[in-house]
């Protein structure tokens, strides 16, 4: 077989790739380049062959057939999903050597006495282009954003999540020109997801991927490759662009198989009369009725049918929280908690890892007795946890055996169900669902998990990270459940699209004992932390004010009374327009309204654009009158 070329200008490409394991093919006959500089998300189902794909590319798995170019002199960087680091050395030891090449070209160069001025000028060459000069400043960035344990620690002493951070400021710091990530917001919080979004983006390199989170996805990917059926499907652009192009794509498939099929039929009556196939056309048409009869269908995804049990009903009182409050060793986890939850809502939970998270949602189980304030249980209220580290599951047992328990039947109402047709819902076949645990992919333990727990009923779902390892489609599918669960259900997350769809309200840890509860999902309490930031930043005092903002003798002037009484009633007064524009957006997101009052829609949408420049006005506003009051009391 003759060697084919690297694609024109790609840095990399895997040609006709074939591999299977215990038969089951994972690749087949699949091809992708990749370019200089593009950031390509890679998607599909767990069990697709994501993973072992990015292992064939890293060098750490060979596939059965097929071969892969690389261009002279790439430089690669990796982060498995199963990560290998030296357990007896320090963090910034096992940070160093992902590295390690560039350093020994570091150490070299100083040896100045021992190379010629041509190997001099190739190796500063080279340093340079890896930015070699700024190695130092570039692990203190590193560490410091990644909230990266201190560099002198012992990684085998370390967690799992921060043992993670720690390979993946490994995976970056040599700045390679293709980087290679699987599941690379594993164990991060949103503000290191967030800079590690800006640093992929600006990153020169290129960058392949692999993330179930959908945000990730959308800002960072110019490319998408979903991996079905063994090949690769490329679409332009990001998440949301491949989301309708997928659409598109399995429309067209299915026109071509709904064609495919009318012509099987037309044709099987005439094949079936036992037509001798004489002459030259009969031959043709029964040699393409074979061909066509041949083709592989497309392949059928079927979801998940994750219906959580019909749950009892709650009472006025669900759970209240006043003046919460806990400390770890001596420092205060979070203090001065008050929530009151409420029967139907889904409430989210975000922060920092160690912010106190878990440890809360245990208070309000009555797991762990508060050090401040109480909480009161409503005597209906039955919790029901899905527990993040997932020690409730035996490896040894089979699927059918962990989740059945003994119990053949599974209540959803007045209707029962069986254990095997309920996990068939889960999407585990017959021979999977005899199969051990301990044989399962994580996120097919995780689906384990959910299929046992969810299975117990409850009125109160407490879910602890129940997104890691779902793939996209099941994450759909758990966010379609979670919607439509007649309780109420309280879900830490770090990710940020599953919480826009699910939450109608947040509770946010900042991971320095302050917590912040807002009515809205997630991006409804970032936009409204950026106008609070904002606020604060620009009551600053700054060299600089407007004439008006000082007397005449050039001191900063006090607020007039009118001033002070406008900026002590300006945060209800925005409070109040935004509840009108929530309440205009909310018209306007509801399809049933343009069926009754279509005609209401333009002038009800130029409404909102001139409440909306109104509210920002007031912003400006407030920000105007606090420097003001700032400036003043500083300087008094």
């Amino acid at each position: 077989m003759s060697t084919p070329s690297l694609q024109k200008d790609a840095i990399l490409s895997a040609n006709e790739l074939s591999l299977a394991f215990g038969g089951a093919p994972i690749l087949d006959g699949a091809t992708l380049a990749i370019y200089p500089g593009e950031k390509v998300g890679l998607v599909g189902r767990n069990g697709c062959g994501k993973s072992s794909f990015l292992r064939v590319l890293a060098g750490d798995e060979e596939a059965d057939a097929g071969l892969i170019s690389r261009k002279q002199g790439l430089v690669t960087g990796y982060l498995p999903q199963e990560f290998q680091l030296d357990d007896e050395a320090t963090v910034e030891e096992n940070i160093r050597s992902g590295a390690a090449d560039l350093i020994a070209k570091i150490e070299r160069f100083e040896s100045a006495a021992e190379l010629s001025e041509n190997e001099m000028d190739r190796l500063q060459a080279e340093i340079e282009h890896l930015d070699g000069w700024n190695l130092e400043s570039r692990i203190e960035i590193l560490m410091r954003e990644l909230a990266a344990p201190p560099a002198d620690r012992i990684v085998g002493y370390l967690s799992g999540g921060e043992k993670r951070r720690v390979g993946l400021c490994r995976a970056l710091l040599a700045q390679p020109d293709l980087l290679i990530l699987d599941e690379p917001t594993n164990h991060l919080d949103a503000a290191a997801i967030s800079w590690l979004e800006g640093y992929l983006a600006s990153m020169s390199g290129a960058c392949l991927f692999v993330t179930h989170d959908r945000y990730f996805l959308d800002r960072i990917a110019t490319r998408i490759v979903e991996l079905s059926g063994g090949r690769f499907y490329s679409h332009d652009g990001n998440y949301s662009d491949y989301l309708v192009a997928k659409d598109e794509r399995d429309q067209r498939e299915q026109a071509a198989e709904h064609k495919r099929q009318r012509f099987l039929s037309r044709e099987i009556e005439w094949v079936r009369a036992g037509v001798k196939a004489r002459g030259t056309k009969q031959r043709n048409r029964l040699e393409n009725f074979y061909a066509v009869k041949a083709q592989k269908a497309p392949d059928q995804e079927l979801d998940m049918e994750l219906v959580i049990p019909t749950p009892p009903k709650l009472a006025n009182l669900v759970v209240e929280a006043e003046n919460l409050g806990h400390f770890y060793d001596r420092d205060p986890l979070f203090l001065g908690i008050d929530l009151s939850c409420k029967a139907g809502e889904c409430i989210g939970i975000v922060g920092p890892n160690g912010a106190g998270k878990t440890t809360f949602l245990r208070l309000l189980m009555g797991q762990l007795e508060p050090a401040e304030g109480s909480v009161r249980v409503g005597k209906r209220t039955e919790f029901n946890y899905v527990d993040q580290t997932r020690l409730e599951l035996n490896e040894d047992n089979s699927v059918l055996e962990e989740v059945s328990q003994g119990i053949d039947s599974v209540r959803f109402g007045d209707e029962a169900l069986s254990v095997r047709a309920y996990l068939k819902r889960f999407l585990f076949s017959d021979d999977r669902i005899n199969d051990r645990v301990g044989n399962l992919s994580g996120g097919e333990k995780n689906r384990v998990l959910l299929a046992k727990i969810l299975k117990r009923g409850g009125n109160f779902l407490v879910l602890d990270e129940p997104t890691n390892d779902l793939d996209l489609q099941t994450l759909r599918v758990l966010e379609e459940a979670l919607i439509n669960f007649g309780g109420t259900a309280m879900v830490v997350s770090h990710d940020r699209w599953f919480l826009d769809r699910v939450c109608d309200r947040v509770i946010v840890f900042d991971g320095e004992g302050h917590v912040d509860i807002q009515e809205g999902n997630y991006s409804y309490y970032l936009e409204k932390r950026r106008g609070r930031e904002a606020v604060i930043a620009a009551a600053k005092p700054k060299p600089a004010k407007k004439k008006r903002e000082r007397r005449d003798d050039g001191k900063p002037r006090k607020l007039k009374w009118k001033e002070e009484r406008e900026l002590e009633g300006m945060e209800e007064t925005i409070l109040e327009a935004e509840s009108k524009i929530e309440e205009i957006e909310g018209k306007l997101n509801d399809p049933s309204f343009f069926i009754d009052h279509s005609e209401e829609a333009v002038g009800l949408a130029a409404d909102l654009e001139k409440r909306k420049t109104e509210v920002q006005g007031l912003y400006e506003r407030w920000e105007e009158l606090e420097a003001i009051r700032v400036a003043f009391e500083g300087a008094g």
